[in-house]
């Protein structure tokens, strides 16, 4: 571990290995304790690749030490000092740190404290300023329905529908209609690199969060991607175009419960949350007889973490007949307060 001493006036950071980073800066982003007038830097250490994460001074939790070289952004880039004397002072305190940008569009979710048409106006356009590129500002209310709709509205401009490009990886879509979580590039990306050669059922298949990323750098045998959404579908048949895929992943339009074929897959993706557990079934039985591996995603407490997950999968396993290797646990990211989502690997046999 790096031996660099802090003092209080120091600037202050945590050292995270590159592939967990991600989840590292999202959530102390969700905690507010990252500090955005600085830059992330990559360092080496011992031959690892590190990302220095600048902290804020009270943050807890984490190893932290002084940052030798910090790079600071210019004023303009934070977005409550451009609004300082624009906006209501009292409003000011309750503009957002973070944001999302998916392809050229701007998603911010907004405290309930603003809700001042004038006040939401001012921040779309401060954000525009920021990013002259992007052509929409569009606010997000969370999600909604059977199919996870984004609960979402126009702020400034008309472009709902652009194209996110993600580890090489193009996805075109409506972000009024569909959800794209950057806490989950990291399990997409680990997925890139599993299943060449193989046989792949990605259930809840979406746009072609897994199956794309699949597709283009690990080169499976074959991906069944099934997806019930009419319009993620839609889109999933577009992306598997525009990635130039369709040599290798198969887009089927229905309900898991009915369409997922049985005893093909030497690899079967579950990446949904929320009622996952109630297609193990389905999931299990697409697995070869002679076996494979299946990534179990579920949203779980954390006082049931990862014992429910784990208990569901080796249940459902026994109904079938079949036997289980827990391979690997992991969590994702915070879903909600003391809830997370998580993934299990496990080999059915």
């Amino acid at each position: 571990m790096d031996k660099r001493l802090i003092g209080p006036d120091m600037n202050k950071t945590i050292l995270i290995p590159v592939e967990n980073a991600e989840i590292t800066r999202s959530d102390l982003l969700r905690k507010n304790l990252l500090d955005g007038s600085r830059k992330i830097k990559l360092t080496w250490l011992k031959g690892k690749r590190f990302l220095e994460i600048p902290v804020k001074p009270d943050v807890e939790g984490y190893t932290v030490i002084e940052q030798d070289a910090p790079e600071y952004y210019g004023k303009w880039q934070s977005l409550k000092d451009r609004l300082e004397g624009i906006i209501p002072s009292a409003e000011l305190e309750y503009v957002p740190s973070g944001w999302q940008l998916i392809g050229d569009v701007i998603i911010i979710s907004i405290s309930q404290e603003i809700d001042s048409r004038k006040t939401e106006t001012a921040i779309a356009k401060s954000l525009l300023k920021m990013y002259p590129r992007c052509k929409s500002v569009i606010r997000d209310f969370g999600i909604r329905g059977q199919f996870r709709e984004p609960n979402r509205k126009i702020i400034i401009g008309d472009k709902v529908e652009t194209i996110h490009k993600e580890h090489k990886c193009l996805f075109r879509m409506d972000v009024t209609k569909i959800m794209y979580s950057k806490g989950n590039l990291p399990e997409r990306k680990r997925m890139s690199k599993v299943g060449s050669g193989e046989i792949v059922v990605d259930m809840f298949a979406g746009i072609g969060y897994f199956s794309i990323p699949m597709g283009v750098h690990a080169k499976p045998e074959q991906v069944i991607a099934i997806e019930l959404n009419p319009v993620s579908y839609g889109y999933l048949c577009e992306n598997i175009k525009l990635n130039h895929v369709g040599n290798i992943v198969k887009p089927i339009n229905g309900d898991c419960a009915e369409v997922t074929p049985q005893g093909v897959a030497d690899r079967v993706i579950m990446g949904y949350v929320g009622v996952t557990h109630h297609y193990l079934k389905q999931g299990i039985r697409a697995i070869k007889k002679s076996g494979g591996v299946l990534h179990y995603h579920e949203t779980t407490p954390e006082s049931l973490l990862f014992n429910r997950p784990v208990s569901r999968i080796r249940d459902a396993a026994r109904a079938a007949g079949r036997k289980v290797e827990i391979m690997e646990c992991r969590r994702i990211k915070k879903y909600s307060p003391g809830v997370w989502h998580v993934v299990v690997d496990a080999r059915i046999q």
